[in-house]
């Protein structure tokens, strides 16, 4: 298999990574704060007010059978003008691969983040673009393990395992599963979904250490319409933790 491109340099890293990326120990080793990606984003309001809490990064669901989705085409306009600072990623279920890559030539994205039934090929054909990309996996035994740097990217998200669910579920992944594969892969950058809200997502910092969190439902008032009061003690909750 084509070996992986090695990540982006620290300026265009996917959640502002800082540090040596060939150095196999750096994640481990560097006093790197917690990184808070706010995903299902819908609207230029909820954009700001999640950045105005502290978020890293946000997330645009382009999959039209969730009750998140935006239509990047209409939203160019005011992604496009949100802080350079701020990583925008596209979330992709089962998108035609072409489709992805035009996605991922957008300039006002800065990343891509598969979270259906991709393959590796998939993810390897994907790869030789250049173009950074997290893959979601949904783990449910210790049996899937192994496969986590078979993705052609070392920028992972562990979800819950929900049968017939791509996300957004309100489920928690497992977090035993999901400490495993931090303490067992140190070269993955592994950012941890599924379930977190304000009240829980300290605990689960510090029992995973994963390079970031990833929150839709637990910060929202209703799916797609996010709640200041819960981003704004979201994103304490993880720097406190």
């Amino acid at each position: 298999m084509t070996p992986s491109p090695e990540l982006p340099t620290p300026a265009t890293s996917h959640l502002g990574n800082t540090g040596n990326p060939r150095d196999a120990s750096f994640r481990m080793e560097l006093p790197l704060r917690v990184r808070v990606k706010i995903c299902g984003i819908t609207s230029p309001e909820d954009a700001e007010a999640a950045i105005a809490a502290g978020a890293d990064a946000l997330g645009f669901n382009t999959w039209q059978g969730s009750r998140r989705y935006l239509d990047l085409e209409t939203a160019a306009d005011w992604i496009s003008t949100l802080p350079s600072f701020v990583t925008r990623v596209a979330l992709c279920v089962n998108a035609p691969l072409d489709h992805a890559q035009r996605l991922a030539a957008l300039p006002y994205l800065d990343a891509l983040q598969f979270h259906g039934d991709e393959s590796h090929e998939y993810c390897r054909l994907f790869a030789g673009l250049g173009r950074p990309f997290l893959r979601a996996v949904r783990l449910g035994a210790a049996s899937e393990l192994s496969g986590l740097t078979q993705w052609s990217t070392r920028q992972l998200l562990v979800d819950a395992a929900v049968p017939g669910a791509y996300g957004g579920t309100g489920c928690s992944a497992d977090l035993a599963l999901a400490a495993e594969a931090v303490a067992g892969f140190p070269r993955l950058f592994v950012t941890l979904a599924g379930g977190l809200e304000p009240d829980n997502v300290a605990a689960a910092v510090r029992r995973v250490r994963p390079y970031a969190v990833d929150v839709a439902s637990g910060v929202e008032s209703a799916p797609g319409k996010k709640d200041v009061g819960k981003m704004r003690a979201f994103v304490q909750a993880v720097l406190g933790a």
